[in-house]
């Protein structure tokens, strides 16, 4: 088993990964507990799978439980999503010295680490994320959420989990689209700050995705790695460190709101086109040749993600996508920081280019 820290000082927590690690985790969580009980909160495609597997190693280790089950999909993450969730929580006599399991994917990690920031003021919560996104990046530092009509993870929460739990083996039942969408979140780490990464990515990627156990097993450990090490150095995102973790996220949300938080466009489907499409940007302003930007497009084509407006299915003009990003809750003192790169792993964040600027740039897009 490998084993990782999140390093925040009284608050820091583990992260271990193993293949078949949900089958052990009742003697990795017992020791947290102050009274044997735990809640776990999933939803259904992941119940399916995991909850009984879970429970069982729950209740071998003498550790009772309840479960809820969610439905599955982004509009989970709602208010609707949070009362419901909240209001079992309180049925359930939750105590502040709880914890909380979260079985699931970015949507369930977000939402029960919100609820357990609020709920009497605070409880605990472990991630347990069995998607490749919420693995590589969702599970890890403590960005908690809900979406809005205003835009996604507007309504949120800085609030650590307890401990990760990392099983590699659920992605043996995640489908190719899901997988290949969490895949965008590992491509970012090479795009950061790590080129040599993101060449491994360029030769390895479709064996990962694939089901190459090795590859799996390489780009969970060292994205991991790099975004414990990034949110050790600035956990609230003050110094624009932790806001490298966003490259793509701004145009990405706006390809998101623009397909209504559905499943016409995922997650991290939107990230790639809008690792794409910063990195075009990026040279249309003169900031790195184009010769990277179309080598970042080409692998993320190659492996079947969304690369362009077109291949994201988004036709709105220029100045509806950059209306969408005026809401982003990154927007400070009315300007909207963006990712951009001088190069591929040589990503910075800059506010010098307005919102003008971004929509003539994409609808140049809408042309290509």
């Amino acid at each position: 088993m490998e084993q990782l820290t999140v390093d925040l000082g009284a608050r820091s927590y583990p992260i271990l990964i193993e293949n078949g690690l949900i089958r052990g985790i009742g003697e990795h969580v017992a020791p947290l507990l102050k009274r044997p009980r735990t809640m776990i909160v999933t939803d259904a495609h992941v119940a399916d799978h995991y909850l009984v597997p879970l429970g069982t190693s729950l209740a071998m280790a003498n550790i009772s439980f309840s479960s809820f089950v969610l439905e599955p999909g982004e509009a989970t993450k709602s208010w609707a999503g949070l009362a419901r969730l909240t209001e079992w929580l309180i049925g359930e006599g939750i105590e502040r010295s709880d914890h909380v399991i979260a079985l699931g994917g970015g949507v369930i990690g977000d939402l029960v680490g919100f609820a357990c920031s609020i709920v009497k003021r605070g409880c605990h919560f472990i991630q347990v994320p069995t998607t490749l996104l919420a693995q590589v990046d969702s599970s890890v530092g403590g960005k908690t959420a809900i979406n809005v009509a205003a835009g996604k993870n507007m309504i949120g929460a800085f609030h650590q989990p307890a401990l990760v739990v990392i099983d590699p083996a659920t992605l043996d039942t995640l489908p190719r689209r899901d997988l290949a969408a969490g895949y965008a979140e590992v491509v970012k780490y090479g795009l950061i700050d790590d080129a040599e990464f993101f060449a491994w990515c360029e030769t390895h990627g479709a064996a990962l995705l694939a089901g190459d156990s090795a590859a799996r097993a390489h780009a969970i450990a060292h994205s991991v790695t790099a975004k414990a090490r990034i949110v050790a150095a600035d956990e609230r995102e003050t110094q624009d460190i932790r806001a490298l973790l966003n490259l793509g996220h701004s145009f990405g949300h706006a390809l998101e709101a623009e397909t209504g938080y559905s499943d016409r466009l995922l997650h991290g489907e939107a990230v790639a086109a809008g690792m794409a499409l910063a990195h075009r940007f990026s040279a249309a302003q003169g900031l790195c040749s184009r010769s990277d930007a179309e080598r970042v497009a080409a692998h993320l084509a190659a492996v079947g993600l969304p690369h362009d407006l077109a291949s994201a299915g988004v036709g709105a003009d220029g100045a509806t996508l950059a209306g969408h990003m005026a809401h982003d809750k990154k927007v400070r003192g009315g300007k909207l920081p963006l990712i951009v790169t001088r190069g591929i792993g040589q990503s910075f964040v800059t506010d010098e280019f307005g919102l003008d600027a971004v929509a003539a740039f994409l609808d140049g897009e809408r042309v290509r």
